[in-house]
């Protein structure tokens, strides 16, 4: 079994912004996958960026300046 740790997951509204989410950090170099939205985190598409938590600010910059269509950024437990 995979031991557990912390990551920065960023959730979305639509699947498009999964994907637009996706496509702009791999342009970027920025670390992370798409996964399953995890039961614990609500919004309103399936899926969300899960990442090391070291890379919350480059992510947050990200968002900010591609204009990224999020529901919210939290730190959980994996």
């Amino acid at each position: 079994m995979r031991e557990k740790s912390e990551k920065c997951v960023v959730t979305f509204r639509t699947t498009a912004g999964a994907m637009a989410m996706e496509a702009a950090c791999q342009a970027e170099g920025l670390p992370g996958r798409l996964i399953p939205l995890p039961r614990s985190v609500a919004a309103g598409c399936g899926l969300c960026w899960a990442a090391p938590p070291e890379a919350r600010a480059a992510l947050e910059e990200l968002v900010i300046k591609k204009r990224l269509d999020t529901d919210g950024i939290y730190a959980i437990i994996l």
